[in-house]
């Protein structure tokens, strides 16, 4: 699995442009799922059975990025905004590669001075794309992400974009081992929604829930732990298995779906811990007002430094989602 994740991390595919990321899980699930469509958005949905409860899973192909507005003359500096939740404080030295692939190093004003103890606003940061000559080889209009190789420490793994490809990589595994089961232990249908404009305002999950029409959804994504030194107090850490959401600014899961999924865990003997998340939310908060309602829920999974280039997750919580999903699928939904 670690070969896949480490495919889908460094791929390219912000907000608007998963292009790149859609081909390869495409590419991935290809004999796997009963049916493969594309909607008009660009959610790709793979589609695994044809009679029971309908359950969509729902996990979100883009990344946050930036898009160059203004590039100054004869310079190699672009001016750039944000695509979805940028964090000023760790952008500074920060590499950016565009589709074309040209490499990026995000710069800021006296970085040496007022700029060692406190980020300048967006608007004075810029990229470096020179190259020694007079002419930029990016202009304005064109998205990039942030670049950084997967690595490993021990049980953990250390990339960009793990928000939220590290939810791809789980979903995919658990088609993989859903497929492999005798069909009489495949009693849902199953919607697997990878979705796009996540990081933009939760775009891909309203237009995708729309046309599934489940009876119950999952969204599978990143949270934050409290197990760093003077961090948030939160009862989610990493190593602690997967996360159960209760509950966070866009969602309050039904009691129903939290017990299903609790229920689940315990019965497989996977370890779990319980989510209260205060900011921030997923894709389930968009699909539970399609139509007439959608009951909910989300299995997160916990993540160091999230929105940076170094998010970090856990092999053995990679794991225990993988098989909280697969558990839950494997089983008729009690709705």
């Amino acid at each position: 699995m670690k070969e896949l994740i480490q495919k889908l991390v460094e791929a390219w595919g912000p907000s608007g442009y998963e292009h790149h990321v859609r081909q390869l899980i495409q590419d991935e699930v290809r004999e796997l799922a009963d049916e493969i469509t594309v909607d008009p958005l660009g959610n790709l949905i793979c589609r695994l059975g044809s009679s029971g409860p309908k359950v969509m899973v729902a996990t979100h192909m883009d990344e946050i990025g930036v898009m160059i507005t203004y590039a100054e003359p004869n310079s190699g500096y672009l001016r750039f905004t944000g695509i979805g939740g940028l964090l000023n404080t760790t952008l500074a030295g920060s590499r950016v590669r565009f589709e074309n692939g040209t490499v990026g190093v995000i710069g800021m004003p006296d970085p040496f001075g007022t700029g060692r103890m406190t980020a300048p606003e967006l608007e004075e940061f810029y990229i470096d794309v020179s190259d020694g000559s007079a002419t930029s080889p990016v202009s304005p209009g064109t998205p990039a992400t942030f670049w950084r190789p997967l690595e490993t420490r021990g049980s953990r793994l250390i990339a960009k974009a793990m928000d939220d490809r590290i939810a791809c990589a789980i979903a995919i595994e658990s088609l993989r081992r859903l497929k492999a089961l005798k069909k009489k232990a495949r009693p849902n249908q199953v919607y697997f929604v990878f979705t796009v404009q996540e990081e933009v305002g939760l775009r891909g999950a309203r237009t995708a829930a729309y046309g599934v029409n489940p009876d119950v959804a999952i969204a599978l994504d990143v949270t934050h732990t409290g197990d760093m030194i003077k961090n948030e107090k939160m009862a989610v850490k990493l190593g602690g298995g997967a996360a159960i959401k209760i509950h966070d600014p866009g969602l309050v899961v039904p009691p129903a779906v939290r017990d299903w999924m609790v229920e689940r865990a315990q019965a497989d003997g996977i370890p779990y811990q319980l989510e209260l998340l205060t900011g921030g939310s997923t894709d389930a908060a968009a699909i539970q007002t399609a139509r007439a309602g959608v009951p909910s829920g989300c299995i997160s999974i916990p993540t160091r430094f999230i929105h940076t280039t170094s998010e970090t997750v856990d092999t053995g919580d990679v794991e225990a989602c993988t098989r909280l999903l697969t558990g839950l699928l494997s089983n008729a939904a009690p709705f």
